[in-house]
Protein backbone atom coordinates (compact mmCIF):
# COMPACT_ATOMS: atom_id res chain seq x y z
CA UNK A 1 0.00 0.00 0.00
CA UNK A 2 2.43 2.61 0.83
CA UNK A 3 4.88 1.69 -2.56
CA UNK A 4 1.25 2.30 -4.06
CA UNK A 5 0.74 6.05 -2.42
CA UNK A 6 5.00 6.59 -3.19
CA UNK A 7 4.86 5.92 -7.07
CA UNK A 8 1.01 7.92 -7.03
CA UNK A 9 3.07 10.80 -5.47
CA UNK A 10 5.96 10.39 -8.20
CA UNK A 11 3.47 10.44 -11.23
CA UNK A 12 1.90 13.96 -9.91
CA UNK A 13 5.37 15.10 -9.16
CA UNK A 14 6.47 14.52 -13.03
CA UNK A 15 3.18 16.33 -14.09
CA UNK A 16 3.72 19.83 -11.70
CA UNK A 17 6.87 19.89 -9.88
CA UNK A 18 8.24 21.88 -12.50
CA UNK A 19 5.84 24.70 -11.98
CA UNK A 20 6.75 25.23 -8.47
CA UNK A 21 10.48 25.41 -9.14
CA UNK A 22 11.96 28.64 -8.29
CA UNK A 23 14.80 30.69 -9.82
CA UNK A 24 17.00 30.34 -7.03
CA UNK A 25 16.66 26.89 -6.74
CA UNK A 26 16.39 26.74 -2.81
CA UNK A 27 13.70 24.26 -1.53
CA UNK A 28 10.89 24.95 0.08
CA UNK A 29 10.80 23.81 3.72
CA UNK A 30 7.49 22.24 5.48
CA UNK A 31 7.71 21.34 9.40
CA UNK A 32 5.03 19.44 10.72
CA UNK A 33 5.47 18.64 14.93
CA UNK A 34 3.38 17.03 17.06
CA UNK A 35 3.79 18.17 21.01
CA UNK A 36 4.38 15.06 23.07
CA UNK A 37 4.97 12.70 21.18
CA UNK A 38 7.87 9.51 22.32
CA UNK A 39 10.02 8.33 19.44
CA UNK A 40 8.09 5.07 19.21
CA UNK A 41 4.60 6.14 19.03
CA UNK A 42 4.77 5.26 14.89
CA UNK A 43 4.14 1.87 13.56
CA UNK A 44 7.19 2.55 11.38
CA UNK A 45 9.56 2.43 14.53
CA UNK A 46 8.12 -0.62 15.31
CA UNK A 47 5.14 -0.16 17.62
CA UNK A 48 2.66 -2.23 17.22
CA UNK A 49 0.20 -0.49 19.49
CA UNK A 50 -0.03 2.04 17.28
CA UNK A 51 -0.71 2.61 13.51
CA UNK A 52 0.39 5.78 11.90
CA UNK A 53 0.02 5.12 8.07
CA UNK A 54 0.66 8.88 7.29
CA UNK A 55 4.25 8.99 9.38
CA UNK A 56 4.98 6.33 8.05
CA UNK A 57 4.46 7.10 4.23
CA UNK A 58 7.45 10.19 5.30
CA UNK A 59 9.43 7.66 7.14
CA UNK A 60 9.21 5.17 3.57
CA UNK A 61 10.38 8.85 1.32
CA UNK A 62 12.61 10.69 4.10
CA UNK A 63 14.91 9.61 6.26
CA UNK A 64 14.81 8.35 10.28
CA UNK A 65 16.77 9.63 12.78
CA UNK A 66 16.40 7.55 15.41
CA UNK A 67 18.82 8.99 17.87
CA UNK A 68 17.00 12.65 17.87
CA UNK A 69 16.61 13.98 21.19
CA UNK A 70 14.64 17.22 22.41
CA UNK A 71 16.61 20.66 23.50
CA UNK A 72 14.31 20.97 26.62
CA UNK A 73 11.24 18.06 27.41
CA UNK A 74 8.64 20.64 28.27
CA UNK A 75 6.51 22.67 25.38
CA UNK A 76 8.01 26.38 25.56
CA UNK A 77 11.55 25.58 26.46
CA UNK A 78 12.05 22.82 23.54
CA UNK A 79 9.66 25.51 21.42
CA UNK A 80 12.04 28.64 22.32
CA UNK A 81 15.03 26.39 21.13
CA UNK A 82 13.96 25.75 17.31
CA UNK A 83 12.79 29.41 17.17
CA UNK A 84 15.51 31.19 18.46
CA UNK A 85 18.53 28.90 18.39
CA UNK A 86 19.78 29.67 21.78
CA UNK A 87 19.31 27.03 25.09
CA UNK A 88 16.82 27.89 26.88
CA UNK A 89 18.38 28.21 29.94
CA UNK A 90 20.71 30.54 28.36
CA UNK A 91 17.73 32.47 27.65
CA UNK A 92 15.40 32.52 30.62
CA UNK A 93 13.04 30.21 29.08
CA UNK A 94 13.78 27.06 30.55
CA UNK A 95 9.39 26.88 32.10
CA UNK A 96 6.73 27.38 30.12
CA UNK A 97 5.22 30.88 30.12
CA UNK A 98 8.65 32.52 30.21
CA UNK A 99 8.59 35.53 27.69
CA UNK A 100 10.73 35.51 25.17
CA UNK A 101 13.73 38.33 25.77
CA UNK A 102 13.17 41.97 23.16
CA UNK A 103 16.43 40.94 22.23
CA UNK A 104 15.07 37.36 20.27
CA UNK A 105 11.75 38.96 19.16
CA UNK A 106 13.43 40.04 15.82
CA UNK A 107 15.81 37.30 15.62
CA UNK A 108 13.98 34.15 15.52
CA UNK A 109 13.99 31.65 12.90
CA UNK A 110 10.98 33.02 10.81
CA UNK A 111 11.99 36.16 10.77
CA UNK A 112 15.61 35.48 10.02
CA UNK A 113 13.98 33.05 6.83
CA UNK A 114 11.56 36.04 6.00
CA UNK A 115 14.94 37.91 5.47
CA UNK A 116 16.34 35.74 3.12
CA UNK A 117 13.70 35.83 1.00
CA UNK A 118 11.21 33.35 1.67
CA UNK A 119 7.25 33.38 2.66
CA UNK A 120 6.62 32.52 6.14
CA UNK A 121 3.72 31.07 7.49
CA UNK A 122 2.73 29.03 10.89
CA UNK A 123 -0.09 27.53 11.63
CA UNK A 124 -1.44 25.20 15.30
CA UNK A 125 0.36 26.29 18.51
CA UNK A 126 3.27 28.24 19.05
CA UNK A 127 3.22 28.52 23.11
CA UNK A 128 5.87 30.94 23.39
CA UNK A 129 4.81 32.31 25.26
CA UNK A 130 1.64 32.93 23.64
CA UNK A 131 -0.45 29.78 22.34
CA UNK A 132 -1.55 31.21 19.12
CA UNK A 133 1.68 33.44 16.94
CA UNK A 134 0.62 36.46 16.54
CA UNK A 135 0.41 37.82 12.65
CA UNK A 136 2.89 39.41 11.50
CA UNK A 137 5.33 38.73 14.22
CA UNK A 138 8.40 36.71 14.35
CA UNK A 139 8.58 36.59 11.17
CA UNK A 140 5.50 34.79 10.44
CA UNK A 141 1.65 35.21 9.03
CA UNK A 142 -0.43 33.57 10.81
CA UNK A 143 -2.11 30.52 8.93
CA UNK A 144 -4.45 29.64 11.59
CA UNK A 145 -4.43 29.68 15.11
CA UNK A 146 -3.81 26.75 17.59
CA UNK A 147 -6.32 24.17 17.02
CA UNK A 148 -5.63 20.76 15.42
CA UNK A 149 -9.21 21.15 13.94
CA UNK A 150 -8.97 23.08 11.05
CA UNK A 151 -5.29 23.19 10.46
CA UNK A 152 -4.56 20.82 7.90
CA UNK A 153 -7.41 22.23 6.01
CA UNK A 154 -5.82 25.24 6.31
CA UNK A 155 -2.04 24.04 5.20
CA UNK A 156 -3.91 22.22 2.47
CA UNK A 157 -5.69 25.60 0.91
CA UNK A 158 -1.86 27.40 1.24
CA UNK A 159 -0.34 24.61 -0.39
CA UNK A 160 -2.59 24.59 -3.29
CA UNK A 161 -1.94 28.33 -4.12
CA UNK A 162 0.68 29.74 -6.86
CA UNK A 163 4.18 30.27 -5.21
CA UNK A 164 6.66 32.72 -6.92
CA UNK A 165 9.03 32.59 -3.99
CA UNK A 166 9.92 29.78 -1.61
CA UNK A 167 8.33 29.17 0.95
CA UNK A 168 8.66 27.73 4.75
CA UNK A 169 5.70 26.46 6.17
CA UNK A 170 5.19 25.55 9.83
CA UNK A 171 2.15 23.11 10.87
CA UNK A 172 2.12 22.42 14.75
CA UNK A 173 -0.56 20.15 15.96
CA UNK A 174 -1.80 19.93 19.71
CA UNK A 175 -1.90 16.21 19.99
CA UNK A 176 -0.96 13.66 21.69
CA UNK A 177 -0.88 16.20 23.85
CA UNK A 178 -4.52 15.91 25.54
CA UNK A 179 -3.06 12.74 27.02
CA UNK A 180 -2.69 15.51 29.40
CA UNK A 181 -6.21 16.19 30.35
CA UNK A 182 -7.17 12.48 29.97
CA UNK A 183 -4.81 11.88 32.89
CA UNK A 184 -6.80 14.28 34.47
CA UNK A 185 -10.03 12.88 33.44
CA UNK A 186 -10.71 16.01 31.93
CA UNK A 187 -12.93 16.47 28.50
CA UNK A 188 -10.11 16.15 25.91
CA UNK A 189 -10.33 19.63 23.51
CA UNK A 190 -10.97 17.47 20.23
CA UNK A 191 -12.80 15.06 21.35
CA UNK A 192 -12.45 12.16 23.75
CA UNK A 193 -10.88 8.92 23.66
CA UNK A 194 -13.93 6.17 24.09
CA UNK A 195 -13.37 3.65 26.86
CA UNK A 196 -12.03 0.65 25.78
CA UNK A 197 -12.54 -3.11 26.95
CA UNK A 198 -9.48 -3.75 28.77
CA UNK A 199 -8.20 -6.60 26.86
CA UNK A 200 -7.88 -3.72 23.99
CA UNK A 201 -5.26 -2.17 25.60
CA UNK A 202 -1.48 -2.44 24.90
CA UNK A 203 0.40 -4.12 27.87
CA UNK A 204 2.90 -2.53 30.10
CA UNK A 205 5.90 -1.92 28.95
CA UNK A 206 9.15 -4.08 29.97
CA UNK A 207 10.70 -1.16 31.91
CA UNK A 208 7.10 -0.60 33.69
CA UNK A 209 8.87 -1.20 36.85
CA UNK A 210 10.93 1.98 37.76
CA UNK A 211 14.59 0.73 38.72
CA UNK A 212 15.94 0.51 42.05
CA UNK A 213 18.87 3.23 42.20
CA UNK A 214 16.49 5.99 40.00
CA UNK A 215 16.70 9.67 41.10
CA UNK A 216 14.46 9.92 44.44
CA UNK A 217 13.81 13.50 43.06
CA UNK A 218 11.53 12.27 40.42
CA UNK A 219 8.97 10.57 42.86
CA UNK A 220 9.05 13.84 44.94
CA UNK A 221 8.03 15.67 41.72
CA UNK A 222 4.89 13.73 41.03
CA UNK A 223 3.96 13.66 44.87
CA UNK A 224 4.31 17.40 44.92
CA UNK A 225 2.22 18.17 41.47
CA UNK A 226 -0.79 16.51 41.73
CA UNK A 227 -2.07 18.62 38.35
CA UNK A 228 0.73 17.42 36.54
CA UNK A 229 1.30 13.85 37.84
CA UNK A 230 -1.99 12.26 38.86
CA UNK A 231 -1.14 8.75 38.72
CA UNK A 232 0.50 8.17 42.25
CA UNK A 233 -2.02 6.01 43.28
CA UNK A 234 -2.47 4.60 39.43
CA UNK A 235 -3.44 0.51 38.71
CA UNK A 236 -1.59 -1.36 35.73
CA UNK A 237 -4.91 -0.98 34.85
CA UNK A 238 -5.25 2.18 34.71
CA UNK A 239 -1.69 2.39 33.01
CA UNK A 240 -2.90 0.20 30.22
CA UNK A 241 -5.66 2.54 29.44
CA UNK A 242 -3.09 5.50 29.27
CA UNK A 243 -1.05 3.91 26.96
CA UNK A 244 -4.58 2.99 24.60
CA UNK A 245 -5.55 6.65 24.93
CA UNK A 246 -1.87 7.92 23.97
CA UNK A 247 -2.02 5.79 21.54
CA UNK A 248 -5.30 6.89 19.67
CA UNK A 249 -4.52 10.13 20.21
CA UNK A 250 -1.33 10.08 18.43
CA UNK A 251 -3.50 8.19 15.19
CA UNK A 252 -6.02 11.19 15.81
CA UNK A 253 -3.11 13.83 14.80
CA UNK A 254 -1.67 10.98 12.09
CA UNK A 255 -5.17 11.33 10.30
CA UNK A 256 -4.54 15.12 10.27
CA UNK A 257 -0.56 14.63 8.96
CA UNK A 258 -1.95 12.46 6.59
CA UNK A 259 -4.38 15.07 4.51
CA UNK A 260 -0.99 17.68 4.37
CA UNK A 261 1.01 14.85 3.18
CA UNK A 262 -2.05 14.09 0.80
CA UNK A 263 -1.94 18.13 -0.17
CA UNK A 264 2.25 17.59 -0.82
CA UNK A 265 1.52 14.36 -3.62
CA UNK A 266 -1.56 16.78 -5.09
CA UNK A 267 0.69 19.55 -5.46
CA UNK A 268 3.89 18.01 -6.93
CA UNK A 269 6.27 19.41 -4.22
CA UNK A 270 8.49 16.83 -3.31
CA UNK A 271 10.88 17.67 -5.99
CA UNK A 272 11.75 20.52 -4.26
CA UNK A 273 10.52 20.59 -1.32
CA UNK A 274 12.78 19.39 2.46
CA UNK A 275 9.81 18.05 4.19
CA UNK A 276 10.09 17.29 8.27
CA UNK A 277 8.53 15.93 11.07
CA UNK A 278 9.37 15.76 14.46
CA UNK A 279 7.45 16.62 18.29
CA UNK A 280 8.70 19.28 20.54
CA UNK A 281 9.32 16.37 23.58
CA UNK A 282 7.96 13.17 24.69
CA UNK A 283 5.62 11.32 27.07
CA UNK A 284 6.48 8.57 29.61
CA UNK A 285 3.82 6.78 28.54
CA UNK A 286 3.80 4.59 31.70
CA UNK A 287 7.84 3.93 31.51
CA UNK A 288 8.87 3.92 34.87
CA UNK A 289 5.37 4.42 35.66
CA UNK A 290 5.64 8.28 34.85
CA UNK A 291 3.16 10.46 32.67
CA UNK A 292 3.91 13.79 31.15
CA UNK A 293 7.53 14.99 30.51
CA UNK A 294 10.32 16.91 32.29
CA UNK A 295 11.77 14.23 33.73
CA UNK A 296 14.87 13.10 31.58
CA UNK A 297 13.65 9.17 30.48
CA UNK A 298 14.53 8.15 27.28
CA UNK A 299 10.54 8.15 26.25
CA UNK A 300 10.62 11.99 26.97
CA UNK A 301 13.32 13.23 25.65
CA UNK A 302 13.88 10.69 22.30
CA UNK A 303 11.87 12.30 19.98
CA UNK A 304 10.78 11.49 16.37
CA UNK A 305 13.14 12.89 13.55
CA UNK A 306 12.71 12.30 9.91
CA UNK A 307 13.35 14.32 7.33
CA UNK A 308 12.33 13.79 3.58
CA UNK A 309 14.47 15.39 0.73
CA UNK A 310 13.87 16.99 -2.54
CA UNK A 311 13.14 14.15 -4.79
CA UNK A 312 12.48 12.15 -2.11
CA UNK A 313 16.63 10.95 -2.10
CA UNK A 314 17.85 8.35 0.40
CA UNK A 315 13.86 7.33 1.10
CA UNK A 316 13.88 4.85 3.87
CA UNK A 317 17.32 4.99 5.53
CA UNK A 318 17.75 5.18 9.29
CA UNK A 319 20.57 7.20 10.03
CA UNK A 320 22.05 6.36 14.24
CA UNK A 321 23.83 10.25 14.97
CA UNK A 322 22.73 12.00 17.38
CA UNK A 323 20.33 14.86 16.75
CA UNK A 324 19.14 18.11 19.34
CA UNK A 325 15.75 18.56 17.61
CA UNK A 326 15.68 22.27 19.05
CA UNK A 327 18.85 24.06 18.59
CA UNK A 328 20.24 21.70 15.53
CA UNK A 329 17.03 22.28 13.50
CA UNK A 330 17.35 26.07 14.36
CA UNK A 331 20.91 25.91 12.61
CA UNK A 332 19.83 23.60 9.57
CA UNK A 333 16.75 25.25 8.46
CA UNK A 334 18.84 28.45 8.31
CA UNK A 335 21.71 25.84 6.29
CA UNK A 336 18.76 25.22 4.21
CA UNK A 337 17.53 28.50 3.12
CA UNK A 338 20.74 30.50 3.18
CA UNK A 339 19.18 32.43 5.99
CA UNK A 340 22.05 34.31 8.25
CA UNK A 341 22.57 32.83 11.30
CA UNK A 342 23.17 34.79 14.55
CA UNK A 343 26.33 35.11 16.31
CA UNK A 344 25.28 33.27 19.69
CA UNK A 345 23.35 30.61 18.35
CA UNK A 346 23.70 27.49 18.87
CA UNK A 347 23.34 24.26 17.45
CA UNK A 348 25.01 21.90 14.78
CA UNK A 349 23.43 21.97 10.71
CA UNK A 350 22.19 18.11 10.00
CA UNK A 351 22.03 19.29 6.36
CA UNK A 352 25.12 17.43 4.93
CA UNK A 353 24.39 14.58 7.27
CA UNK A 354 21.17 14.10 5.91
CA UNK A 355 21.82 15.13 2.21
CA UNK A 356 25.13 12.21 2.21
CA UNK A 357 23.18 9.62 4.47
CA UNK A 358 26.04 7.72 5.42
CA UNK A 359 25.15 5.77 9.02
CA UNK A 360 28.77 5.91 9.28
CA UNK A 361 29.67 9.55 9.05
CA UNK A 362 31.27 11.81 11.54
CA UNK A 363 28.35 14.08 13.49
CA UNK A 364 28.70 15.55 16.87
CA UNK A 365 29.89 13.59 19.46
CA UNK A 366 27.19 14.44 22.54
CA UNK A 367 24.11 16.09 22.56
CA UNK A 368 22.53 18.17 25.81
CA UNK A 369 19.12 17.95 26.67
CA UNK A 370 18.24 20.48 30.46
CA UNK A 371 15.06 19.84 32.20
CA UNK A 372 13.60 21.98 35.00
CA UNK A 373 10.35 19.93 36.20
CA UNK A 374 7.07 21.66 34.99
CA UNK A 375 6.08 24.04 38.23
CA UNK A 376 9.00 23.21 40.35
CA UNK A 377 12.70 24.59 40.85
CA UNK A 378 14.17 20.93 39.89
CA UNK A 379 16.50 20.89 37.22
CA UNK A 380 18.51 18.17 35.92
CA UNK A 381 20.90 17.45 32.40
CA UNK A 382 21.51 14.73 30.12
CA UNK A 383 24.13 14.06 28.02
CA UNK A 384 23.81 11.55 25.51
CA UNK A 385 26.91 10.36 23.36
CA UNK A 386 27.20 7.17 21.36
CA UNK A 387 26.61 4.96 23.63
CA UNK A 388 26.19 5.91 26.81
CA UNK A 389 23.33 8.08 28.65
CA UNK A 390 24.67 10.51 31.54
CA UNK A 391 21.73 12.16 33.95
CA UNK A 392 22.63 14.54 36.42
CA UNK A 393 19.54 16.55 38.74
CA UNK A 394 20.45 18.87 41.05
CA UNK A 395 19.63 17.10 44.27
CA UNK A 396 18.57 14.03 46.17
CA UNK A 397 19.35 10.60 46.45
CA UNK A 398 20.76 8.37 42.97
CA UNK A 399 20.69 11.89 41.51
CA UNK A 400 23.25 10.56 39.08
CA UNK A 401 22.36 8.54 36.29
CA UNK A 402 24.54 6.26 33.64
CA UNK A 403 23.23 3.30 31.21
CA UNK A 404 24.45 1.61 27.82
CA UNK A 405 22.23 2.62 25.31
CA UNK A 406 23.04 -0.44 23.30
CA UNK A 407 22.25 -3.07 25.91
CA UNK A 408 19.78 -1.07 28.41
CA UNK A 409 17.57 1.59 26.06
CA UNK A 410 14.80 1.27 28.86
CA UNK A 411 16.87 2.32 31.19
CA UNK A 412 17.01 -0.42 33.93
CA UNK A 413 20.27 -0.66 35.50
CA UNK A 414 22.17 2.47 36.46
CA UNK A 415 25.97 1.86 35.87
CA UNK A 416 27.06 4.19 38.40
CA UNK A 417 26.43 1.61 41.10
CA UNK A 418 29.15 -0.68 39.34
CA UNK A 419 32.96 0.50 40.08
CA UNK A 420 33.71 -1.39 35.91
CA UNK A 421 31.93 2.11 35.14
CA UNK A 422 33.69 4.59 36.88
CA UNK A 423 36.13 6.04 34.19
CA UNK A 424 33.07 5.93 32.00
CA UNK A 425 31.15 7.95 33.92
CA UNK A 426 33.88 10.67 34.80
CA UNK A 427 34.24 10.93 30.78
CA UNK A 428 30.25 12.40 31.07
CA UNK A 429 30.81 14.21 34.13
CA UNK A 430 34.04 16.10 32.34
CA UNK A 431 31.37 16.66 29.41
CA UNK A 432 28.69 17.99 31.12
CA UNK A 433 30.75 20.59 33.23
CA UNK A 434 32.86 21.77 29.86
CA UNK A 435 29.29 22.27 28.24
CA UNK A 436 28.16 24.23 31.75
CA UNK A 437 30.74 26.65 31.43
CA UNK A 438 30.47 26.83 28.28
CA UNK A 439 26.96 27.59 28.07
CA UNK A 440 27.11 29.86 31.47
CA UNK A 441 24.75 27.40 32.62
CA UNK A 442 23.97 29.12 36.42
CA UNK A 443 24.56 26.91 39.41
CA UNK A 444 22.10 25.53 41.63
CA UNK A 445 23.80 27.02 44.72
CA UNK A 446 25.92 30.24 44.70
CA UNK A 447 29.66 29.06 43.99
CA UNK A 448 29.02 25.12 43.92
CA UNK A 449 29.17 23.36 40.83
CA UNK A 450 26.23 20.95 39.82
CA UNK A 451 28.51 18.46 38.48
CA UNK A 452 29.79 16.33 41.59
CA UNK A 453 33.63 16.89 41.88
CA UNK A 454 34.01 19.96 39.67
CA UNK A 455 34.81 23.43 40.83
CA UNK A 456 33.20 26.52 39.27
CA UNK A 457 35.68 28.66 37.05
CA UNK A 458 33.50 31.15 35.86
CA UNK A 459 32.82 33.19 39.58
CA UNK A 460 30.81 35.49 37.75
CA UNK A 461 28.02 33.17 36.86
CA UNK A 462 25.25 34.23 39.29
CA UNK A 463 23.14 31.09 40.89
CA UNK A 464 20.36 30.20 39.48
CA UNK A 465 16.67 31.52 40.86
Amino acid sequence: MTNGILLRGLACASLVGAASAYADNRPNIIYIFTDQQTARAMSCAGNTDVKTPNMDRLAAAGIVFENAYCTAPLSGPSRAAMFTGHRPDEVDMLVNGAPMPDSLQTRTLGSLVKAAGYDCVYGGKWHLPLLDIPDGKFGFRQLYRHSDDGLAEACVDYLKQKHERPFFLVASFDNPHNICEFARSQNLPYGNVEAPDLRDCPGLPANFAKNPYDADVIEQERSANYNVYPSTRWTPNDWRQYRYAYYRLVEKVDQEIGKIVDAIDAAGLWENTVVIFSSDHGDGVGAHRWNQKSALYEEVVNVPLIVTLPGRKHAGKVMPQLISNGVDFFATICDWTGAKRPEGTAGTSFRQLAEEANPQAPHQEYVVTETRFDGSRTRGWMVRTERYKYVLYDKGLNREQLFDMQADRGETRNLMMERAYAEVAQQHRDILARFMEEHRVRPSRKGLHDVPGKVLKRKDIPAYK
